[in-house]
């Protein structure tokens, strides 16, 4: 079911000729699918924006990457042909710098740490980041940093640095080190219902979040932004503390 108030949640947080940076609610997609046509970002920036329509790929014009449909956080939209281009440009040469905010089971190896394991798929077509790549098609490297902010009882509080942008890579890399992220639909039902233990209230969704964004603008001129993290992650983050 479709969350009509949604849209109504997207933040504006800056806006100039050639981009805008804003802050996408959980909860929301970011372009149409089959299984869902309407009340996406793309339509709600095309109908705000009538420029972008124009910009990149037809089917989600101005989008130069994304975010998971329940991924809150930073994104940045390209308003003219010539940023888009730019913008593709750093994000494949690995000029972008995006940072996340992430509460996962368990406790990662370390303190700071760095997983380098590709990313495939299996012969079912699923995606799966694992150590035995004898059975995966298209695998491509994939490495993501971490730090661990705080440790909780039975979860860890990590910052996250995606160095590559593998799709589901963090959500794939943190679980292959036996630390899937709180919320995830691939959790276990049992690692579910450890972290909520004794609370009324859960996150409802994953507890990932986009929460630092730097490139370069067409002066090149750094650019970066940060969000802090939604009310209902910190609530979250609350109960664990009591």
């Amino acid at each position: 079911m479709v969350n009509l108030d949604i849209l109504d949640k997207i933040n504006i947080l800056y806006e100039s000729r050639d981009f805008l940076i804003l802050d996408k609610p959980s909860g929301l997609l970011i372009h149409p699918t089959k299984h869902q046509k309407t009340n996406t970002l793309v339509g709600w920036l095309v109908k705000k924006y009538p420029e972008i329509k124009n910009v990149g790929q037809r089917e989600r014009p101005g989008i130069v990457h994304r975010l998971d449909k329940d991924v809150s956080g930073l994104m940045v939209v390209a308003r003219t042909q010539k940023m888009y281009d730019f913008l593709v440009f750093q994000f494949k040469q690995g000029r972008v710098k995006k940072e996340y905010i992430a509460l996962v089971h368990g406790k990662p190896p370390e303190i700071h740490g760095f997983i380098e394991t590709p990313i495939g798929r299996t012969k079912k077509g699923k995606l799966v980041a694992v150590i035995s790549r004898k059975k995966l098609k298209f695998e491509k490297p994939a490495f993501t940093e971490y730090r661990v902010i705080k440790k909780y009882k039975d979860c860890s509080l990590l910052q996250v640095r995606p160095v590559t942008g593998r799709t589901h890579q963090i959500r794939l890399h943190l679980k292959s080190v036996g630390c899937p992220i709180v919320g995830d639909s691939l959790l276990s039902s049992r690692a579910s219902r450890k972290v909520s233990e004794g609370s009324h209230i859960h996150p409802n969704r994953i507890f990932l979040h986009a929460s630092y964004l730097g490139f370069y603008d067409l002066g090149k001129q750094w650019q970066e932004f940060q969000s802090d993290l939604p009310q209902e992650l910190k609530n979250f983050l609350s109960i664990l503390q009591n």
